[in-house]
């Protein structure tokens, strides 16, 4: 994770990009887009929803690399450490949670 953030803390920091970061509400906006791309494509592959004859898309792994990118831009904006976040919640999965759901 680290090495996605520094990623994306260095194309932003490109001279020509006039704007390093947006502000927070507009990434969180450009996240949902994100989002609801990757329901599209889940819907086109496992849904009811099958894609338009001719339609084209970036495809679910695209879209997936899409909201990470969008998702280390709110992350780097705010300082919050995506790998550490993680961690947390790994550790509270583990142990609050981990009677929580049924495991077969």
């Amino acid at each position: 994770m680290k090495k996605m953030q520094k990623e994306v803390e260095d194309w932003v920091s490109q001279p020509q990009h006039k704007v390093k970061y947006f502000p927070p509400f507009e990434i969180c906006a450009q996240m949902s887009e994100e989002v609801g791309e990757i329901a599209r494509e889940v819907a086109h592959i496992h849904g009811f929803k099958k894609k338009k004859e001719g339609e084209k898309t970036d495809g679910l792994e695209c879209e997936m690399g899409d909201l990470l990118f969008v998702l280390c831009c709110l992350a780097n904006s705010q300082g919050i450490d995506l790998e550490e976040a993680f961690e947390k919640t790994m550790e509270k999965k583990n142990n609050r949670d981990k009677f929580r759901f049924k495991k077969d």
